[in-house]
Order: C-alpha cells, then sequence, then structure tokens
C-alpha cells in the first residue's frame, strides 16, 4: 500500500514526466505542419481523422475540436472503415491518420484504399520510420521518449502528444482563417462559453421589474417599491429623468444615521451618479462592472440614458457565467 507522499509524488512524476515530452514536441514542428495546415485549407470537403484504441479518442477530440472552430471535421473508426464505413469518405476529403506505433493492423488496411481514392493523408505518429509514415503524404511526428506508464506499456505521454499536435493544428487553421470570438459564439450557443459572447444584457433585464420612486416619494413608498420587486435597489427619477439610486444598503445606513425618518425623502437616501449599463452591453461585462464596484445590480438604460430596467447579479449566475 503506497503513503499519501508517494501517491502524490506519482501524480507529480506523471504530469512533470508528461509536460517534459510535450514540449519536445516542439523540435518536430517543420516544413510537414505548414504542409498539413496549408493541405488542410486547400481541402474542398471535409477533414476525416482516424484511429482506433487510444488514439481513436484523440481522433474524436480533434475532431470536436476543429468542427467548433471552423473547419468541417468527421470522425472515422479505422476498423469500422474496412467494413463499410469508408463510404464516408469522399474524393474532395482529406484524411488524418493516428497511430503510435504507425503499424495499427487496421490502420495499415485502410492506407492502401486511401491511396487508391487519391485522399490526401496526414499522419499523427511516433515513429517516422513506420508503415503509415511511409505511406502518408505527409508526417507529423509525435515521439515520446517513454511513457508515464511505470512499465512504459500504457499509452500516456504519447497519447498526450497526438492530442498537443492535434491542438496545434487546430490552432493554427484558426488563426489562418481569422476566426473570430463571434463565429466562436455562433457555434457554441448553449454553453457558458458561448453565453459570454453573445449573451447581452437586453436578454436578462426584461424578466425582471422595473422598481422607481420619485424624488419626493416618502420612505414608506421607498421601502414598498425596494421590497416588493425584490432587486434590493430602486432608481430615483424627478420628471421621468434618472438622477439616482437607493439600495436596500442606503435603508440600512438610514436607519442608522437617522433619529426620525417619518419625514425621509428619496432625495435625502439617494446615491447620485447611479452605475448604469446600457442593455445592448455583453453581460459579462455587465458582470465585470459589478465586480469592480463591489455592486450586485446595474440600473440599465437606453442611448438616451432613459431609465428601462434593472439586471441583477442573480440573472447572471443563473445563466451559468462566473
Amino acid at each position: 500500500m503506497k503513503s499519501a507522499e508517494e501517491i502524490k509524488q506519482i501524480a507529480i512524476d506523471t504530469i512533470n514526466h508528461e509536460a517534459n515530452s510535450i514540449k519536445n514536441l516542439a523540435n518536430y514542428i517543420d516544413e510537414s505542419f505548414i504542409n498539413a495546415v496549408n493541405t488542410i485549407l486547400e481541402t474542398k470537403g471535409k477533414v476525416v481523422v482516424t484511429g482506433i484504441g487510444k488514439s481513436g479518442i484523440v481522433a474524436n477530440k480533434i475532431v470536436s475540436s476543429l468542427n467548433s472552430t471552423g473547419t468541417y471535421a468527421q470522425f472515422l473508426h479505422a476498423g469500422e472503415a474496412i467494413h463499410g464505413d469508408l463510404g464516408m469518405i469522399s474524393k474532395h476529403d482529406c484524411v488524418i491518420c493516428i497511430s503510435c506505433s504507425g503499424e495499427t493492423p487496421e490502420i495499415k488496411l485502410l492506407l492502401p484504399l486511401l491511396k487508391t481514392a487519391a485522399n490526401k493523408v496526414i499522419a499523427i505518429t511516433g515513429n517516422k520510420t513506420s508503415y503509415l509514415a511511409q505511406e502518408s503524404d505527409i508526417v507529423l511526428c509525435s515521439n515520446v521518449q517513454k511513457e508515464a506508464c511505470p512499465n512504459n506499456l500504457a499509452p500516456t505521454a504519447s497519447s498526450t502528444a497526438q492530442l498537443v499536435i492535434g491542438d496545434a493544428l487546430v490552432v493554427a487553421l484558426m488563426e489562418c482563417k481569422g476566426f473570430t470570438a463571434n463565429d466562436f459564439a455562433k457555434v457554441h450557443p448553449g454553453g457558458a462559453l458561448g453565453k459570454k459572447l453573445y449573451l447581452k444584457v437586453s436578454d436578462l433585464y426584461k424578466r425582471n421589474n422595473k422598481p422607481l420612486v420619485n424624488i419626493n416619494d416618502d420612505i414608506k413608498t421607498i421601502i414598498y417599491e425596494i421590497s416588493s420587486n425584490c432587486l434590493g435597489v430602486a432608481a430615483v427619477l424627478d420628471n421621468n429623468k434618472l438622477i439616482g439610486v437607493i439600495t436596500d444598503g442606503d435603508l440600512r445606513r438610514m436607519m442608522s444615521k437617522f433619529d426620525d425618518i417619518n419625514n425621509i425623502k428619496a432625495n435625502d437616501i439617494m446615491t447620485d451618479a447611479p452605475k448604469t449599463i446600457e442593455e445592448d452591453v455583453l453581460v459579462v461585462n455587465a458582470l465585470e462592472t459589478m465586480r469592480k464596484n463591489s455592486i450586485t445590480q446595474l440600473l440599465v438604460v437606453d442611448k438616451e440614458n432613459n431609465y428601462i430596467g434593472v439586471i441583477h447579479i442573480h440573472d447572471i449566475l443563473r445563466e451559468g457565467i462566473i
């Protein structure tokens, strides 16, 4: 049985080993990598990524990353390819084959068929003298000296290296295509990442009530307006113009400052120049403003600075944006 310190050291050694293996990959980035990027950019069809076992899992991740960053890609299981799935590859596609050894039987069966169909083949392999490397048009080396596995058997550093080479391709393609944050949002509309890029204040504040008081309203009216709308705030208007804000914090400070509150008006306790935000601003920017000013809500205004509502930090957190 390993001690707690021994287990901790195993984890640290594994991380350091894989980090060093990945760092060494930079030495393999050469003209072949440039050719691979240009080949994909020039491909009229899709990018088919194939592998089996751990390499197949890596291939699936690369496909997902390509699709989410503007490069149409599809995964092909190397074993299923020779039993009918080869039909998914068109003559306009290029193929990325992933195999650490480069001698995977399924890949060796698949390669002659790809060559016959004249598809461009990009290899990601740890063995530059392998069958896969010899039969591919472009070879990207993912060699590691040793696996993190103590027996040097389980794919650990080698599969991580494949993944990093794939990520390098993805990022290079994004840069070459000019793939922007707005492009990213279009293909990630449901997740928190996408929401940060497209969700606007106008999408959230309309769900809330619009608490407001006039400059001469009494304390009873103020307390009722703030408490009944459950937003902890009320805008203060004078002739329909926004001039201040009263928060539940202002009410607490009022109780300690004034002995007699019966004659207090909104003008007596409001904060001048309230923090506001326009409705077409991104929600993530609204959150940043709240954090910067240590507040939990913002008054929403239109282009003419007319008060139109409130956005609360809870509205933003409910969307998963933190």
